[in-house]
C-alpha cells in the first residue's frame, strides 16, 4: 500500500473471556490478509502474537500485541488483549486506542463472565463493538442458540451480520448476510445459502434502518433495503453504537474469517479526531515493555498529524524534549521499520528516555497532555524476598524497570523492611517474578506480607529505670524516673519536667531517645509501640560516671519494665474496603465480611449493582481479592485503604503474641 490516510485507517481491538479463541483469531485474520506468512498456535507456543516465554509455557495471552494489514484499501491494526482479569490493564490500555471493539465469545457458551465485563467496560468507555461468535466447528455449536442467548443477556440490539454455513464438524463457512454472498474459509463462492437468509435480512434492515435517514424511508416505504443502502445504514449503527452485529466462524478453521474481515473493513469507523487537531503530530504511549538489553520500548498511536522518524518531540506529560529514533510498524513479533507514520496508526520506538505509559509527545510545548489510562488499583498483595545478597543488590531496579511496564503494580512497604508488591491477582505477580528471573536474573521467592501490628499501653504507671555500673575507671550511671500514659492518639509525645539539676539538661534527650527505641522493640510480640506519652519527672546523676549513653539504658529500662505494668495491648490496622459487586452477591458478601469480624457501614443499590463499605482488619484481607473473585464469580471488585489502628481481640492477641515468641526463639 502506498501513503497511508487517516480515514483509511482502522483501529480494532478483540475482547472477551480468557481461553475464547482471540489470539487465534487476531492471528488468522493477520494470515488471511496476507501479513503473516504462516500461522502459528497458541496451544504448541509458536503464535506470532503471544511473544512473552510466560504466555508460550502458559498457552495464554499476558498482554496486549499488536498486527496490522493491509486489506481492501484499509491499513487494519489488530490489538489482541488478554481475558483472563488479573490482566484487565491490558485491555484498558487498549481502549485508548480502539476505534471497534470485537467482543470474541465461544459458540457454546456466548455469556461468559469476561464477556460481560468486557461488554460492560466497552459501554463505559463508549467504544461501539461487533460480537464474533467463535469456534462453531465445536460439538454444541448453535448459531441460534447463541444469539438468542447473547440478546438475552445483552440487549435486542444486537443483530446477526453474517451465519455459518453447517456447524459443529460440518462448519463449511459463513453466509455475508448484507451481501448475498457465501464463502468458504478459503475464500472460495458458496452456493448455499441459508434457509433462515430472507428473516435474517429482514431483521438486520429492520435493526439498522433507523440509524439512516435514507434508508428508514426506504424500509418503511419498500419493506428493505437494498445492498447499497444496507451498508450505508448498517456503517452508520456501527459507528453510533446503536446496533451490535454478530457474524459467526471458526479462528482454527478460518471458516467465517472473511466475512469478518470484510465487516471490519467496509463498517469500522476511522478514527476520532482529536478536537482542535492542527497538521502537526501528537501521539499517545499506551503501552511500554522493558528489555535489559533493547531498553524501554515505547507503543504509541498518533492521534493528529505525520510522525516522523528522528523528529524532535516534547513529552508535555513531564515537561521533557525527546527525540524520537527509528519507528516502528508491528506485525506481532515482526517490526517493520517506516520512515512515519500518520493519525489513527499505531506503531512503536525504542530507548525514549523520560516518557512513560499514559504520557502525550507533541511538536512544541503547549499542547494539552490527553488524560492519562484509568487502570484498575491493585487488590492483592505479596512480599519478595531475594534468594541471595546478588539479587537483593538488585531487585529495586528490576522492580523500577518493570513497574514502568505494568502501571497496575505497584510497590509498597507497609512494613518499613519488606519488599510488598500489589498486583490484580495472584497469576499477575506470579508472572512478575517469572519476569523478573527471566529478564534480569533476579530470584526472589512470595510470601504473604506481614501485617503492621502495633502495641500500645492502656495504664498509667511511674516507674524506675536506674543503669548503674563500675568497672575499673569511669563507671557508668543514669537514674531516671518517668510516668507513662496513654497519649490520646497514634503520636509519641515527651515531656520534660524536671525542676532543678536532678537529672542534667544536656543528659535529657538521651532518656527520650532511650524510651523510643525500647518502643521500636515492642513489649509483647516486638511491634512498634505507639500512642504514649512519657514525663521524666525525676532522677539523679554522678558528677563523674554519668553520660548520655548511661542515661539512654536507664530511660529504655524504665519503659521496658513500665510498659509491661501500664496495660499493654495489640493494635491491628483496620482498612475501609468498598465493594462493587452485583446485587444478588450482596448478601453472600456482607456475610463473609462478617466472618472476617468486619463492621459494614453502609450499602447502596443501583441499576443491579451494589456497594458495601465496611471497617475489615487487615489481616482478613490479605486473600480477600482472590476469595471475592470466587465468590462473586469475577464480577464484583473492591478497593482498601488503611482507616486506623483498633485493638486486637484478646484471643486473637494471644495467638499473635505467641507466634512472635516462638518466631523469636528460633
Amino acid at each position: 500500500m502506498g501513503d497511508v490516510v487517516p480515514d483509511s485507517v482502522r483501529s480494532i481491538g478483540l475482547f472477551g473471556h480468557g481461553g475464547c479463541g482471540k489470539t487465534t483469531l487476531a492471528e488468522a485474520l493477520l494470515f488471511k490478509a496476507g501479513a503473516l506468512e504462516r500461522r502459528g498456535r497458541v496451544d504448541d507456543g509458536t503464535s506470532n502474537l503471544d511473544q512473552e516465554p510466560e504466555e508460550q509455557r502458559r498457552h495464554i495471552s499476558l498482554s496486549m500485541a499488536v498486527g496490522s494489514a493491509v486489506y481492501q484499501g484499509r491499513r487494519i491494526y489488530l490489538i489482541d488483549t488478554p481475558g483472563y482479569l488479573d490482566f484487565v490493564g491490558e485491555a484498558l490500555a487498549a481502549h485508548r486506542v480502539t476505534d471497534l471493539a470485537i467482543l470474541v465469545v465461544d459458540a457454546a457458551s456466548p455469556v461468559e463472565v469476561g464477556a460481560e465485563l468486557a461488554i460492560e467496560r466497552l459501554r463505559a468507555a463508549n467504544i461501539p463493538f461487533m460480537v464474533f461468535v467463535n469456534k462453531m466447528e465445536r460439538e454444541n455449536a448453535d448459531a441460534a442458540k447463541a444469539l438468542s442467548a447473547l440478546k438475552a443477556t445483552f440487549g435486542s440490539q444486537l443483530a446477526a451480520l453474517s451465519w455459518p454455513v453447517g456447524q459443529e464438524a460440518g462448519l463449511r463457512g459463513a453466509y455475508a448476510i448484507w451481501s448475498g454472498e457465501a464463502f468458504s474459509a478459503d475464500d472460495k463462492p458458496l452456493p448455499d445459502i441459508p434457509v433462515e437468509a430472507a428473516e435474517l435480512r429482514d431483521a438486520l434492515c429492520e435493526c439498522v434502518a433507523d440509524a439512516d435517514d435514507e434508508a428508514l424511508t426506504q424500509y418503511l416505504e419498500e419493506g428493505e433495503l437494498p445492498d447499497d443502502l444496507l451498508a450505508r445504514a448498517i456503517r452508520a449503527a456501527v459507528a453510533a453504537g446503536s446496533v451490535v452485529p454478530v457474524l459467526y466462524g471458526s479462528a482454527q478453521t478460518l471458516a467465517g474469517t472473511k466475512p469478518l474481515l470484510d465487516a471490519v473493513a467496509s463498517f469500522g469507523p476511522p478514527p476520532k479526531a482529536l478536537d482542535g487537531a492542527s497538521d502537526e503530530p501528537v501521539a499517545f504511549v499506551f503501552k511500554t515493555t522493558a528489555d535489559p538489553h533493547v531498553g524501554r520500548l515505547s507503543f504509541f498511536r498518533v492521534v493528529s498529524g505525520r510522525l516522523r522518524q528522528d523528529a524532535h518531540l516534547y513529552n508535555v506529560s513531564r515537561g521533557k524534549e525527546e527525540r524520537l529514533g527509528q519507528i516502528y510498524r508491528l506485525r506481532g513479533r515482526h517490526q517493520d521499520a517506516v520512515s512515519e507514520l500518520v493519525a489513527g496508526e499505531i506503531g512503536a520506538v525504542a530507548k525514549l528516555s523520560e516518557t512513560q505509559t499514559g504520557d502525550t509527545f507533541a511538536l512544541r510545548q503547549g499542547v494539552s497532555p490527553l488524560p492519562p489510562i484509568a487502570f484498575e488499583a491493585p487488590a492483592f498483595r505479596m512480599a519478595l524476598k531475594a534468594s541471595s545478597t546478588a539479587d537483593d543488590d538488585h531487585l529495586a531496579g528490576a522492580l523500577r524497570r518493570l513497574l514502568e511496564e505494568d502501571p497496575t503494580l505497584r510497590l509498597e512497604h507497609p512494613s518499613g523492611h519488606e519488599t510488598v508488591v500489589a498486583g490484580l491477582g495472584e497469576m499477575h505477580l506470579e508472572v512478575l517474578q517469572e519476569r523478573l528471573r527471566r529478564k534480569f536474573s533476579v530470584a526472589v521467592s512470595m510470601e504473604m506480607p506481614e501485617v503492621p501490628y502495633r502495641e500500645t499501653l492502656r495504664g498509667s504507671v511511674k516507674i524506675e529505670g536506674k543503669h548503674k555500673k563500675q568497672s575499673g575507671g569511669h563507671g557508668q550511671f543514669g537514674h531516671v524516673w518517668l510516668e507513662l500514659s496513654p497519649s490520646g492518639g497514634e503520636d509519641f509525645v515527651f515531656e520534660d519536667k524536671i525542676f532543678g539539676g536532678v537529672v542534667p539538661q544536656q543528659y535529657r534527650p538521651a532518656v527520650e531517645k532511650g524510651v523510643q527505641e525500647a518502643m521500636a522493640q515492642g513489649v509483647l510480640a516486638g511491634y512498634q509501640v505507639v500512642g504514649v506519652r512519657c514525663a521524666l519527672v525525676d532522677g539523679s546523676y554522678h558528677s563523674v560516671d554519668s553520660s548520655e549513653m548511661a542515661f539512654k539504658i536507664a530511660g529504655a529500662l524504665a519503659f521496658r519494665e513500665g510498659a509491661q505494668r501500664a496495660k499493654p495491648v495489640l493494635l491491628e490496622p483496620i482498612d475501609e474496603i468498598e465493594i462493587d459487586c452485583p446485587e444478588a452477591a450482596m448478601g453472600d458478601i456482607i456475610g463473609v465480611v462478617n466472618r472476617k469480624r468486619g463492621r459494614v457501614l453502609g450499602m447502596e443499590t443501583e441499576a443491579g449493582r451494589g456497594l458495601v463499605r465496611a471497617f475489615v482488619p487487615q489481616a482478613e484481607l490479605q486473600r480477600y481479592a482472590i476469595e471475592l473473585r470466587s465468590l462473586a464469580g469475577g464480577r464484583a471488585r473492591f478497593m482498601q485503604h488503611f482507616a486506623h489502628y483498633d485493638e486486637v481481640p484478646p484471643q486473637i492477641a494471644q495467638q499473635i503474641i505467641q507466634t512472635a515468641k516462638t518466631g523469636a526463639q528460633h
